[in-house]
């Protein structure tokens, strides 16, 4: 099921109305999304192949201003067009088919008029009710008896999903609806058949308790994006990069290519995230995404024991998206930048379906140390610098729609790379060093493996964080199994003989042991159950 805050959204609910030719579909949608509707439904009975560009083009304005589409009835035409979703009647096709054709993430309306029609409508797939028609409405030929708003309550009663009341709805009646518990307001004919639409969708919007919205314009000046992009940040409240790290290019972006002065011990990484499988722009803003990023990408170089310098990001962005959102994720990657006193080194612009940021980056190592995952020997202990499976519990709040557990949001889309651990496990000698992004259990098998030894997990010294307690006695989980299988955590894994780690462990008071290394058995990991597995990220989230 989506994440997308949909009580919000349902709110203020706009289905077009066809046949107005002074103000046609495509102009009822913008007026609608000015005035703070957060879901727009595609309503046409006798719809044409030549009404495609149409739909379209509300899809288009949907997607930049970031406002949900859904389609009604036609669930071909909903794929057809990528919208996010559709609602279907009762005599239409089933909720579970515009499931399995839609997936998962679609938005699925479902009307209902009675109790009995509740009864029998299987909710299971669905994610909203459109309760209805509550009061008498002329938008609809076909439409079923009036329930009122006693009728209207009953199902509310029952519904164990939200329920938007529609039919006949203007301002004023909005008011008694959500008396009533409906979770919004679907409107039409208040707004497209009143003498100024404009007027009376704010009325109706100021009524949904929902804030004007601007009506963006999708980037289309690649050069001029590329611009602002290259424009220095604004670092005020941050730690500009120093001279001596920023000198790392002596000739900065703007050529074809940027010239780098020599650096000692090159260390170089890369990373990928993309929209939908690392991130969603309805989980995070544009900012902590471009933070994100960097801090994701330069846990690699921390744990590697290097100092950060440079980054250089290639982006595809969807052509429906504002040039504001680019900026923004721009934004917070300089401001996760300044916080390591590196620079933007340059990168590429191009378009594509979906955001995704390919990152490239430069670091100096320590001419002492390089740590690698082979370098564990038999007889050490395995650490970790930091509480494990925090993200993995944000990232399944988020899917749940549970704002419940904050902190565990925080650990996912604001994770921190470790450079103050590795600094300290560097001067400490430690050599057998990596972070922790596909989960403790996936994460050692990768150590055990290069190292050609076995692990064995020690689940008594974990230490459960209270946050993490909490969320497992909610949903009925293990915290040593999200703390084996959870990924994103970024902390760091580490090997090495348990003297040295009372030495670390005043140092890093958060780390703890979570196991030792053994002779090789035939099997990386000797106890490790079978249902855990690693964190994939080739999956889409949702």
């Amino acid at each position: 099921m989506p994440a997308w805050n949909l009580e919000n959204r349902l709110r203020f609910y706009f289905i077009t109305d066809e046949g107005h030719k002074d103000c046609p579909p495509l102009k009822q949608a913008e007026l609608a999304i000015r005035a703070g509707a957060g879901i727009i439904q595609y309503r046409k009975k006798s719809f044409f192949l030549e009404d495609f560009a149409e739909v379209a083009a509300i899809r288009q304005l949907c997607r930049t201003c970031r406002v949900l589409f859904v389609i009604n009835d036609d669930i071909l035409l909903a794929k057809a067009v990528a919208a996010d979703g559709v609602h279907v009647g009762q005599e239409d096709a089933s909720p579970a088919l515009a499931r399995a054709v839609l997936g998962s993430r679609a938005v699925l309306g479902i009307s209902v008029s009675t109790l009995e029609e509740l009864e029998r409508t299987d909710l299971a797939p669905c994610d909203y009710i459109g309760a209805g028609p509550v009061f008498e409405t002329s938008t609809k030929a076909d439409a079923k008896p009036v329930i009122g708003l006693s009728g209207l309550k009953a199902i509310i009663d029952r519904s164990p999903i939200p329920v938007v009341a529609i039919g006949g709805i203007n301002e004023i009646r909005a008011a008694s609806c959500f008396d009533h518990g409906a979770a919004g307001v679907a409107v039409i004919s208040r707004i497209t058949r009143a003498d100024d639409p404009a007027a009376a969708a704010l009325a109706v919007g100021a009524a949904c308790g929902c804030k004007p919205h601007p009506i963006y314009q999708p980037w289309d000046d690649e050069f001029g994006l590329i611009g602002k992009i290259l424009a220095p940040a604004d670092t005020s409240g941050s730690v500009a990069p120093r001279e001596s790290e920023s000198s790392i290019i002596e000739i900065p972006a703007g050529d074809d290519a940027a010239l780098l002065r020599a650096i000692a011990h090159p260390v170089i990484t890369t990373d990928c995230q993309k929209e939908n499988i690392h991130f969603r722009l309805d989980w995070m803003s544009p900012e902590a995404i471009g933070e994100r990023a960097v801090e994701v990408t330069f846990s690699d170089l921390a744990a590697s024991c290097a100092k950060p310098l440079a980054l250089f990001v290639n982006v595809s962005i969807p052509p429906h998206l504002p040039e504001s959102v680019i900026v923004s994720i721009y934004d917070g990657i300089k401001a996760a930048l300044a916080r390591h006193n590196a620079i933007l080194g340059g990168g590429n612009v191009s378009s594509g379906s979906e955001i995704s940021l390919d990152l490239f980056a430069v670091g100096q190592g320590r001419s002492e140390i390089f740590p690698r995952r082979s370098n564990a020997l038999s007889g050490d202990g395995l650490y970790v610098t930091g509480p494990l499976g925090l993200a993995r519990a944000g990232l399944e709040c988020l899917e749940h729609n549970d704002a419940g557990f904050p902190a565990l949001i925080e650990k996912f889309t604001s994770p921190r790379a470790r450079f103050d651990a590795a600094r300290i496990l560097a001067e400490t000698g430690v050599r057998c060093i990596m972070d922790i992004s596909d989960g403790l259990a996936g994460d050692a098998g990768h150590i055990a493996a290069a190292s050609e030894i076995s692990i064995e997990f020690d689940p008594a010294g974990f230490r459960v964080p209270p946050d993490l307690a909490a969320f497992c006695r909610k949903y009925d989980r293990s915290p040593h199994q999200m703390m084996l299988s959870g990924g994103d955590d970024y902390e760091l894994l580490f090997a090495c003989r348990p003297k040295w780690f009372e030495q670390i462990r005043p140092l890093l008071p958060a780390a703890f042991s979570v196991g030792r290394c053994i002779a090789f058995t035939g099997r990386s990991i000797v106890n490790l159950d079978d249902g855990i597995r690693s964190f994939i990220h080739g999956a889409k989230t949702g």
